[in-house]
Formats: structure tokens, sequence, C-alpha cells
């Protein structure tokens, strides 16, 4: 297996900020985009959600944001239902809309599955299949959220 590069993480960055600037007409910040050594650090954000890739690529891509900042996009939606099953929707759509924009950069030979969703567990995101996760982190308005990039190469 190989590591994606600098353009594959960059398809996600695009993805996230083209989901954002879609549903909210605003640009987001992108605070960071880091790799990570040994593994994913523990989600601090209360909703969770991962899409699993095969084919060509393996792995995950998660999604990973506050349950307020879900609330405040649903508001923005006009979205009346904001109970926690409509908060775990909204971030399962989001995981699936980045993982399908980003599907567009490396070809229909990725596939992707249903979006797992849950409430964050602290270890939830420790489970790898790359020795180097990129960590995306953006900003919408004064909330933080995550995409974090777990994939690898099928050679």
């Amino acid at each position: 297996m190989s590591t994606i590069n600098e353009s594959d993480i960059q398809s996600f960055v695009e993805a996230v900020s083209a989901f954002f600037f879609q549903i909210t007409e605003e640009k987001v910040e992108i605070r960071s985009a880091y790799l990570t050594e040994g593994g994913i650090a523990p989600s601090t954000f209360d909703l969770t959600s991962y899409i699993t890739l095969s084919g060509e690529f393996s792995g995950r891509v998660y999604f990973s944001a506050p349950r307020v900042m879900v609330a405040h996009l649903l508001l923005v939606m006009q979205e009346p239902d904001r109970g926690d099953d409509r908060l775990l929707d909204a971030v399962g759509e989001i995981a699936n809309t980045i993982s399908g924009n980003a599907r567009k950069h490396f070809g229909e030979a990725m596939q992707i599955s249903v979006p797992v969703t849950q409430a964050t567990e602290h270890d939830w995101l420790q489970t790898v299949v790359s020795p180097h996760s990129y960590v995306i982190i953006v900003k919408w308005k004064q909330y933080r959220a995550s995409v974090v990039v777990d994939i690898q190469c099928v050679d």
C-alpha cells in the first residue's frame, strides 16, 4: 500500500470547503491540515461520522463536529428538526458529501460506503489503516470541526 499525496489531501480540503459554501454561502477557514504520527488523536467533538473507502483505496474519512455547530448548520438549512437523530443524520450527510466530492479527484474506482454515525466516544477515532493520517481543521463562524483522512492507495 502507498500513501496519498498533497494533491489527494487538497481534494478533501476543496470538498469540505465546497460543502460549506453550498449550504451556507459562506467560505470556511481551513485552520490547519497536518499529518499525524502513530494514530489519530481522540475526537473532542460531540458528533462523528465516517465513510469507509474500498476499491483502489482503503480506509476511512471521518467528519467530527460539535453538536452546536451541526444544529446551527441545520438552522441555516431551515431544517426545523434539530433532535439527536437529525443531528446524527446531518453529520452522516456531511461525511458522505465530502467523500463523494473527493471521489471526483480519485475517480470511480474509489467506492464509498454508507455513513456510520454516533455521538463520539473519546477513543472512537483510534482505529487507523495507515501509520499517518491527515487531519483538516475547519472553522465556520465560531465553530471548529475536523475531517480526518485515513486512507491508503491499494497497490
